[in-house]
């Protein structure tokens, strides 16, 4: 299967500075698997071979956070809690801010911001995408197992074509990569690739 720029878009999911830079704060979490996996270069590498040959990047963000976010909440998530905890995506911060390497340009399209692991989920990620004309997703970015895999999941549910990139992507542990790609991924996923594997495939 080959991919084409007018039905398939790159979600590029939480490229923020707390995710992928050295001094972010959930870096030590994710950076044993990101090392492993050469996430900075594949994520790289897919973007500039989506642009170069047209296709449309979406940026997938995960909510920023404030002090009071969950004051009022009846039911935030542990993991809500936890990032709340650390400022994780705290808003008007550095580690809020996209990587220097994934800043939008000129013809990017940026989503609504997520609360909880679907890009999907009270956004206008599907308005936009629909818009755009776009029925395969290609999902890179962060983390395997939670946003990565929520929007996947929700996507697969709205009735795209869903492709996971293995190597383009992070978890804060091996075995959640292992339940991402091999158990979970499966059950949703059209097709889970490498970045090479992927960028042999789209299409000129």
């Amino acid at each position: 299967m080959t991919y084409s720029p007018a039905d398939t878009a790159i979600l590029l999911v939480d490229p923020y500075n707390d995710f992928i830079s050295e001094n972010g704060k959930a870096w030590p979490m994710v950076k044993d698997v990101a090392e492993k996996n050469d996430l900075l270069a594949h994520l790289s590498e897919i973007v500039a071979a989506a642009r170069a040959k047209g296709f449309k990047i979406f940026f997938v963000p995960h909510h920023r956070h404030e002090a009071s976010d969950y004051d009022t909440w009846a039911h935030p998530t542990p993991y809500q809690k936890l990032a709340l905890s650390l400022m994780i995506f705290a808003k008007d911060t550095w580690g809020g801010t996209f990587h220097d390497d994934f800043k939008p340009q000129k013809g990017d399209i940026v989503a609504n911001e997520h609360w909880a692991a679907s890009g999907f989920a009270n956004t206008d990620l599907d308005m936009k995408l629909h818009q755009h004309g776009i029925s395969k997703i290609i999902l890179i970015g962060l983390a395997a197992n939670t946003c990565v895999e929520g929007t996947g999941r929700f996507g697969q549910e709205l009735g795209y074509h869903v492709t996971l990139v293995k190597d383009a992507t992070a978890a804060f542990s091996h075995e959640a990569m292992h339940a991402a790609h091999e158990i979970n991924g499966p059950t949703f996923a059209h097709e889970i690739l490498t970045t090479d594997e992927l960028i042999a495939r789209l299409s000129t």
